[in-house]
């Protein structure tokens, strides 16, 4: 990550700059408060191209054909993390960042100004990126301090960030005054109404309490479209309701993404398995038959029979002619078909599955176990939000929102792309059993839809009563939920590192779909161990879902949590569910802890008898 073309600033992960710290966000490094700025910034020479066609499809459905690729962010090679001099090109490759905000406070003086009036200069150690910092030279109280963010935002739910209109906000709308302002602090407890803002000038002040105020709609200006990350504004005027936030809230961004696990097409020969346990590292990027001639000089052709070489890119056009043919209409229908159906002849490097006998107890409402020993899941960043999680959507409401910040300035020839791989447990629920299940318990469905409709209906999501996904989808997303809170606690994984894939479609919206995959697919230490996969033999299955449900019969916030129910005022999307019961963390969950009831599983206090199992 660097602030400049030559100063490095700070260290992300690839995964922070997908799911926390992506393409308009904010990074609180230890001195400076930083914007990840726009793809256009990013130098490619660094990023590798990430192969998932599948992904690569729905990701140019959404932003269009011009998509060329899903790319990696910028990143030094492995060889290259040791010592590095500050005059090294190695040390200069990373995602670029610009200060944000731009106005600053200084501890000293209380001075609170914009970098544009030159009074702050930056300080670089070179070789200690974690001391680069802003300094105040002519402060009258301490000898050149290190020059805080100013800690309150604007922002709007069209995905627009700006500074706080300092000058406008103090002068009450007048701009015949330009300062110098100072923002003090008049308590201790740091909160909006202890903050004051004053112009020395004019000697007026005002509270911040103010720019919170729900009751003073014109305590703030109108939102001017401006997008720090692409450092522009957009040509129409924006129509949201602007909103002071807080530096650091965490609803300042949420990351908009694809995710898609890798299913190999079946070979029906021997060089076709080849070239597609190879694609994406080697033969993805072969564009001629000479190319091939040079991977053989090169020795990348050894796990090619001599005798297999010459039909190599025969099979090579049949595999990127295929992938073209396929296109499926959403992500999850590919995936059900192979992990509902095993097949060892699409078994591969990256995709191993085996079937596993079902654990006896609950023979009469699981159809089959899967053991996923071996995953790869491809994770494509298309947009962001501001003040609203898209986790809150459906699938298709987030296609369709045009709430969405954008990661360039014009229509993206890349988007950044993480893969990673894991290992995972799927489990497959009888059809027949589950349908005769919801025919009886439409009553309930009947109060979750009406709390669907009036939750969509509070947040102007239109239409109000649609993507409803069914009392189906509530009872394999909790029990889900309960299964992975009950798995970390032996598999060796940590509850944030499981997730779940929820395959749940009613019979009146196309072939019907009802399983879960728990999987991990981590980027880091916690890669593929295997400690997941063991614990999906009968034995130990059974153990964990018996454990699961007893757990969810009764929880220590009842009688509570097992009364609570949708709420049709549209405040809350779930029934019997709290943090002691249900919850699991954010990462793990794919709709933001919503549509669950442990009623549905196990018998509760409330004594409604709805319990599937």
């Amino acid at each position: 990550m660097t602030i400049s073309k030559r100063t490095p600033v700070g260290e992300l992960r690839p995964s922070q700059l997908l799911y926390t710290f992506g393409v308009g966000s904010i990074v609180d490094l230890p001195h400076i408060s930083a914007m990840v700025m726009g793809i256009e910034d990013w130098n490619l020479a660094h990023s590798k191209i990430v192969r998932e066609d599948r992904l690569l499809e729905q990701v140019q459905r959404r932003l269009g054909p011009q998509v060329a690729a899903l790319r990696s962010p910028p990143m030094r090679e492995e060889a290259d993390l040791g010592f590095a001099p500050a005059f090294d090109d190695h040390d200069k490759v990373g995602v670029p960042v610009a200060p944000f905000p731009r106005w600053m406070r200084c501890p000293g003086c209380s001075l609170l100004a914009p970098l544009s009036t030159g009074l702050f200069r930056f300080r670089d150690v070179p070789g200690r990126p974690d001391r680069a910092c802003l300094v105040h030279e002519n402060c009258n109280q301490l000898k050149q301090p290190t020059v805080l963010p100013a800690r309150f935002l604007f922002t709007c739910a069209n995905g627009h960030l700006d500074d706080f209109p300092w000058l406008w906000f103090v002068h009450r709308g007048t701009k015949s005054c330009y300062g110098p302002l100072e923002l003090r602090e008049l308590g201790v407890s740091g909160e909006a109404a202890d903050v004051e803002v004053r112009c020395r000038t004019c000697d007026i002040s005002r509270r911040m309490s103010d720019a919170f105020d729900e009751d003073s709609p014109k305590a703030l200006p109108q939102c001017r479209g401006r997008r720090p990350q692409l450092r522009d504004f957009t040509a129409d005027p924006c129509t949201a309701l602007p909103e002071a936030i807080l530096l650091g809230a965490t609803n300042l961004w949420f990351p908009v993404t694809l995710a898609a696990l890798y299913v190999p097409p079946i070979a029906e020969a021997e060089i076709d398995k080849l070239v597609g346990e190879q694609w994406n590292d080697l033969f993805g990027d072969v564009e001629d038959p000479a190319i091939l001639k040079f991977l053989e000089k090169q020795g990348k052709l050894a796990n090619i029979p001599v005798e297999l070489r010459p039909k190599l890119w025969d099979a090579i056009q049949r595999r990127r002619s295929g992938s073209a043919e396929e296109k499926p209409t959403d992500l999850k229908t590919p995936e059900w078909a192979v992990l509902s159906a095993p097949d060892p002849k699409r078994n591969a490097p990256d995709f191993e599955l085996h079937n596993e006998p079902i654990p006896k107890k609950y023979a009469p409402q699981i159809e089959r176990v899967v053991l996923a020993k071996r995953l790869r899941e491809v994770t494509a960043l298309t947009a962001f939000t501001r003040i609203g999680s898209p986790r809150d959507l459906a699938e298709d409401d987030v296609a369709r929102t045009g709430t969405r910040g954008s990661i360039s300035r014009t229509a993206p020839t890349f988007v950044p792309a993480l893969e990673v791989r894991g290992e995972g447990i799927f489990i497959q629920f009888k059809e027949d059993v589950l349908s005769r299940w919801t025919d009886k318990q439409k009553t309930y469905a009947s109060r979750f839809e009406r709390a669907h409709t009036a939750w969509r209906r509070r947040r102007h999501i239109e239409p109000p009563d649609g993507n409803f996904p069914g009392l189906r989808y509530v009872l394999i997303h909790s029990f889900a939920h309960a299964l992975i809170r009950e798995l970390s606690v032996e598999c060796g994984y940590s509850m944030a590192s499981l997730r779940e894939r929820i395959y749940a479609r009613d019979t009146d919206k196309g072939d019907p779909m009802a399983g879960v995959l728990i999987y991990t697919a981590a980027p880091d230490a916690e890669g593929t161990l295997g400690g997941l996969v063991s614990l999906g033999r009968p034995e130990e299955l059974e153990r964990h879902i018996t454990r699961a449900l007893a757990q969810m019969a009764l929880c220590s916030s009842d009688p509570l949590c097992a009364d609570h129910l949708p709420e049709d005022d549209g405040t809350t999307l779930h029934g019997a569910c709290c943090h002691a019961c249900l919850f699991v963390p954010e990462t793990s969950c794919e709709r933001g802890n919503r549509y669950l009831d442990r009623t549905v599983l196990a018998a509760t206090t409330r004594g409604d008898g709805i319990h599937f199992f």
